[in-house]
């Protein structure tokens, strides 16, 4: 690896309203993937509770604060429960492809649909399909675009009802953002779904893990994620099973950070 891939610098925004938790400021820690190395950077960078968004890996740094923690499915142990299993034979008979990360309309206007059911008003909401496409294809890492569709009729494909930007790892399948058809009486559950489907394909490539991003005790939003178990939470000591939802967990910020808008 290169010396700037080795040691990459790291830049903190300011701060702006947390979108998770009422009265509190977000600000995040965040460095440049790019180059011949970006995928190795990027791993090692999820390993320590980096997310990644188009050519940049972030994580929270909120100063006085430490509700944001990593959350990772541990794929080969993963069991459903009843209903999960429910929803698994529910949605069994969904097309699945693992589409190379290029942005549809169709996708879009997937997104669209989601965004206005689940999130209207949200930081989102204003995409248009430039910014989709940007946050699809400016990847410099090995991702996919998995989509959900119903099952084709006469040969041609079924109405796309979930898509799901996905980025492999060294170690595990990473969820960057998953979106779906929100009507809860056409497919309910879906999204679950989603995440079930992710840990059972990293389970059949030999992946130990699903990263599913940020669990912020608390928040409402965020409360699905530790529906999966065993999931494993990043503390100051590393990885570690989730057995209690009240546990304090902190992450140590990288060295060599700079301020930055």
């Amino acid at each position: 690896m290169t010396a700037l891939s080795r040691f990459p610098r790291f830049f903190v925004t300011s701060p702006s309203p947390c979108p998770y938790l009422p009265g509190k400021q977000e600000r995040k820690i965040f460095t440049e993937l790019s180059g011949a190395h970006a995928g190795e950077l990027n791993d090692a960078l999820g390993r320590i509770g980096f997310r990644r968004s188009q050519s940049v890996a972030y994580r929270p740094s909120c100063a006085g604060c430490t509700a944001c923690v990593s959350v990772r499915v541990v794929a080969e142990q993963f069991v459903p429960n009843a209903t999960q299993r429910k929803l698994i034979r529910r949605h069994a008979d969904l097309e699945i492809t693992a589409c190379k990360p290029w942005a549809t309309e169709e996708q879009f206007a997937l997104l669209q649909r989601y965004l206005a059911k689940r999130h209207p008003g949200g930081g989102m909401a204003a995409m248009d399909e430039n910014d989709y496409a940007d946050m699809v294809e400016q990847s410099p890492v090995s991702s996919y675009v998995i989509e959900y569709r119903e099952p084709s009729v006469d040969g041609e494909p079924g109405k796309l009802v979930g898509a799901c930007i996905t980025d492999q790892q060294a170690d595990g399948l990473s969820m960057i953002y998953s979106f779906f058809d929100a009507d809860e009486d056409a497919r309910p559950g879906l999204g679950n779904y989603i995440i079930m489907e992710h840990i059972m394909r990293s389970r059949a490539a030999g992946l130990p893990y699903v990263y599913l991003g940020y669990w912020v005790k608390g928040s409402e939003r965020m409360a699905y994620k530790t529906r999966y178990r065993p999931i494993e939470v990043l503390g100051p000591t590393g990885w570690s099973l989730l057995e209690d939802e009240d546990q304090a967990f902190a992450m140590p910020l990288p060295a060599r950070v700079t301020e930055a808008a």
